[in-house]
C-alpha cells in the first residue's frame, strides 16, 4: 500500500465506539437491510452486499435508508420483531469482520419524493388517492414542512405535516433505534438534515413556511431533528452513537434551481453562516457525528456528483464546518484516497465517505491495501443503474418500476445487489467462442466466458480495444471512463483472452471452427436525408479529434449532444444546441443529478439553445432550422456536428449459434451493453 494512504487506516471513535479505519461506506438507496419499496423485512440480498464489503476492510458501513414507516402499506418499522431477530444473527456474523455498522433511519422524502405518473394522478385525483391509500399513501409520503411544490412535478403540492404526525415519527425513531441497539447494531444514523429530504425541508427557510413551534425561528426550524436525537438518547442511552447525515451548504437558488461550483448566488437554503451555527447546535443536541456533503434535490449534483463535478467537490465546505464542532466529521462526494488521507492527517477531516465505488467493486479497499489499484473496477459516475431517476419537462420520474424497486445496482458490475441472478458458474462443457468486436460489450462477454472456463477469441477490425467507448471517454471530464478502458485492457491480459486485431470478419464460414459466435459490432450514426448533412461532422468524429471552428452548432441534444456542447464550452468554443424535443435531455435512464447539472450549466453560461426546433438543411455558413410554429430561420456557425442518435448494425442475424450484445442488439448505454453481455455469456 502507498505510504500516503496510511492515515486512512488509523482507528478513531464515534462516541464510545471505535472504528478500525477511516473508510466509511455511506448509504445508497436500495441497500437497506430492511428492504426497499416493499414491506419492511430482513433483506438477504442487502445483507450479502453489506457483509461482502465488511469482509473487504471497510471501517464503518451505513446501509441504505430505512424509512421508519413503510413506503408501501404504511407499517411502522418497529412493528414486527422477527426481522430484528434476523438482524441480530447477521450482526454476530458481521462483527467477525471487525467492521462496525450504523443503520440509517429516515423520516422520508417529503417534496423530494420522486413521484411517477400514477403518483401524480393519486395526488390530483382525490378518489383515486383514497383508493390507493391503504397500499400507497402518496399524500402522506409527499407531506412536507409546508405546502411546497414537488421537485419532480411542480404542479403537485406537498401538504404540511401535522404536529401529531411529527410526534409519531419522533417516537418511531426512538423505538426503532432501540430495537437496532438490542440487535447488536453499533449505532444509527438519522437521515437527514441533508439533500433536501423531509427533515431538511423543516430546517430551510424556503421550504418551511410554518408559523407553529416547527417553523419561523432557527430553533423552531431545527426542532424536529433535535427532538429525534433527544428521544433516541432517552430510550437508548447516551452511549449509543447517533450520526447525522448533514448538508453543510444547500447550494440552492430556489425550487428546481441549483447553484453550480464557483457561481455567485443568493442561498435559498442553508448558507455557511447558518451551517456554522447549526452544526454546533445539532452536536449539542446529542448527535455524535456529522456525515457531510452539500446540496439538495434542487441542487442534486452536489450530493450525487456526476462526472462533470470535480473530485472531492464537497471537501472545502466540510473542512470548514469541522472547525465549529468537537464530534467527528466525514466527507463524501467523489472523494479520492490521496486527498482524504491528507485531510485526515492534517486534522481537517475524520473519515472518508465513499458510496458508488462500492457498487462497482466491493473489494476496492482490499485492492488498495494490497497495492493493486490497477485491478479496481472504477465507478464512472453515470448513475445508469444505481440511481437512474430521470426527469424532464412534462414528466415526473421517468423510471421503470423494476429499477425503482432495485436501486443500488451497478452499470459496470451486474452482480451488485443481484448476486443470485448474475454469478460466475463454471461450465462443464467448455466451448470455443468467437466474439466479433472489442468494444465494452465484446470485452465483457469474453471476460465472463473466460471466467466460466470457455475459450473466447475476440476479432477486432481496428488496432485497439474499446470501440465507441474510446470516443465517449475522450472529453477531459471523462477520466473515470478512461480508467474503465484501462481496467478492461488489464482484464483481457490477466484472463489470457486472445484478441486478433486488424481482423475484420466477413462471413460465418470464417468462424466454422468456433462453437458459438457473439456479435458485438455496435451501431452507426443516424444520417437522415437532410440537404447538406454531408457537410456536418458526426459526433464521434469530433470526439476522435476532428477540428472545429469557434462557433459550433450541435444538431441533437440528449446526453451525447449536451456533453459535446459542454466539452466545447470548456475548450473556449461557442456551442449552439438545436433539439427537436421540448427538453434538452428528455431521455429515460439519465439521472436528474446528471441532466440538471448540464441544464443549469448551459443556462448560467448563456449557451444558445433552440428547443422544439428541427434541422432543415446544413449550409456553408451554418444551418437552417424550423421552430415549433413552422418559422424557418438561419443560425450561423463555423462547424456543424450531427448528434442525432444511432441504429444497430449487427454483422449477422441472431440464431442458435449467433448471439448479439451491445448496441448491435439494441442501442443503449454502458449498462445495457454490460448486462446483456452477462445474459449471453452465462447461457453459453
Amino acid at each position: 500500500m502507498k505510504q500516503e494512504y496510511n492515515p486512512l487506516f488509523t482507528p478513531w471513535k464515534i462516541g464510545n465506539v471505535e472504528i478500525k479505519n477511516r473508510i466509511v461506506m455511506t448509504s445508497m438507496g436500495g441497500t437497506s437491510i430492511f428492504g426497499w419499496l416493499e414491506p419492511n423485512h430482513f433483506d438477504k440480498e442487502a445483507a450479502a452486499f453489506l457483509l461482502e464489503r465488511a469482509q473487504n476492510n471497510v471501517g464503518l458501513i451505513l446501509p441504505g435508508i430505512a424509512p421508519i414507516r413503510d413506503t408501501l402499506g404504511g407499517k411502522w418499522l418497529y412493528q414486527g420483531k422477527g426481522k430484528f431477530k434476523q438482524l441480530k444473527s447477521f450482526m454476530d456474523e458481521f462483527h467477525k469482520t471487525g467492521a462496525k455498522m450504523f443503520v440509517q433511519l429516515t423520516a422520508g422524502f417529503g417534496r423530494s419524493l420522486a413521484i411517477n405518473d400514477i403518483m401524480v394522478k393519486a395526488l390530483k385525483n382525490k378518489p383515486l388517492g383514497f383508493v390507493m391509500k391503504p397500499i400507497l399513501n402518496v399524500d402522506y409520503l409527499t407531506a412536507s414542512a409546508s405546502a411546497t411544490p414537488n421537485r419532480w412535478e411542480d404542479t403537485c403540492t406537498s401538504r404540511p405535516l401535522t404536529k401529531k404526525e411529527i410526534h409519531q415519527m419522533v417516537v418511531a425513531f426512538a423505538k426503532t433505534a432501540k430495537l437496532c441497539k438490542d440487535a447488536g447494531v453499533d449505532g444509527v444514523e438519522i437521515h437527514a438534515v441533508h439533500e433536501g429530504y423531509l427533515l431538511d425541508q423543516f430546517t430551510m427557510k424556503y421550504t418551511n413556511l410554518r408559523d407553529d413551534e416547527y417553523g419561523g425561528s432557527f430553533e423552531n426550524r431545527y426542532r424536529f431533528p433535535v427532538e429525534i436525537v433527544k428521544e433516541i438518547k432517552k430510550v437508548c442511552g447516551d452511549d449509543f452513537p447517533v450520526s447525522l447525515r448533514y448538508s453543510v451548504v444547500s447550494k440552492t437558488k430556489g425550487f428546481g434551481k441549483g447553484a453550480l461550483p464557483g457561481e455567485e448566488y443568493v442561498e435559498a437554503g442553508r448558507d455557511m453562516a447558518e451551517s456554522e451555527k447549526a452544526a454546533k447546535y445539532l452536536q449539542d443536541a446529542g448527535y455524535d457525528m456529522l456525515n457531510c456533503d452539500n446540496g439538495t434535490y434542487d441542487a442534486w449534483y452536489w450530493a450525487h456528483p456526476p462526472m462533470y463535478m470535480n473530485q472531492n467537490c464537497n471537501l472545502e465546505e466540510v473542512k470548514h464546518i469541522k472547525k465549529f464542532v468537537d464530534i467527528p466529521v466525514v466527507c463524501a462526494g467523489r472523494m479520492t484516497p490521496e486527498t482524504a488521507a491528507s485531510a485526515i492527517a492534517a486534522g481537517e477531516l475524520d473519515g472518508m465517505g465513499v458510496a458508488r465505488q462500492f457498487l462497482a467493486d466491493p473489494a476496492w479497499v482490499t485492492k488498495m491495501m494490497n497495492d493493486d489499484e490497477a485491478s479496481i473496477r472504477p465507478c464512472i459516475c453515470c448513475h445508469n443503474a444505481c440511481f437512474n431517476m430521470a426527469h424532464y419537462k412534462g414528466v415526473g420520474n421517468d423510471q421503470s418500476l423494476s429499477d425503482n424497486m432495485g436501486m443500488a445496482r451497478c452499470a459496470v458490475n451486474p452482480t451488485t445487489m443481484q448476486h443470485t441472478r448474475y454469478k460466475i458458474e463454471k461450465t462443464s462443457s467448455p466451448k470455443k467462442v468467437a466474439v466479433i468486436g472489442a468494444g465494452i460489450g465484446g470485452m465483457e462477454t469474453a471476460r465472463v466466458l473466460a471466467l466460466r472456463g470457455h475459450k473466447p477469441v475476440i476479432f477486432e477490425k481496428t488496432d485497439k480495444t474499446g470501440g465507441v467507448f474510446n470516443a465517449a471517454s475522450a472529453p477531459s471530464f471523462k477520466e473515470k471512463d478512461r480508467e474503465l478502458l484501462a481496467w478492461y485492457a488489464k482484464e483481457m491480459k490477466d484472463n489470457n483472452i486472445e484478441i486478433r486485431f486488424n481482423t475484420p470478419v466477413a462471413s460465418l464460414d470464417e468462424l466454422k471452427d468456433f462453437d458459438r459466435v457473439v456479435v458485438a459490432t455496435g451501431a452507426v450514426a443516424n444520417r437522415p436525408r437532410i440537404p447538406g448533412l454531408d457537410k456536418a461532422l458526426e459526433a464521434c468524429d469530433y470526439l476522435y479529434g476532428a477540428p472545429t471552428g469557434d462557433k459550433v452548432i450541435i444538431i441533437g441534444g440528449g446526453l451525447s449532444g449536451c456533453e459535446i456542447a459542454y466539452d466545447l464550452y470548456n475548450k473556449g468554443k461557442t456551442p449552439v444546441i438545436v433539439e427537436m424535443k421540448n427538453d434538452l435531455i428528455a431521455v429515460k435512464g439519465v439521472c436528474l443529478a446528471n441532466s440538471s447539472y448540464l441544464r443549469d450549466f448551459f443556462e448560467l453560461n448563456k449557451v444558445e439553445v433552440h428547443l422544439e426546433t428541427s434541422l432543415v438543411k446544413v449550409t456553408d455558413t451554418g444551418v437552417t432550422v424550423r421552430d415549433k410554429d413552422g418559422r424557418e430561420f438561419d443560425i450561423a456557425g463555423d462547424t456543424v456536428i450531427s448528434s442525432m442518435g444511432y441504429h444497430p448494425t449487427p454483422l449477422f442475424k441472431e440464431s442458435g449459434k449467433v448471439k448479439l450484445v451491445g448496441d448491435c442488439s439494441a442501442v443503449g448505454n454502458l449498462r445495457t451493453a454490460i448486462w446483456r453481455a452477462w445474459d449471453v455469456a452465462m447461457k453459453i
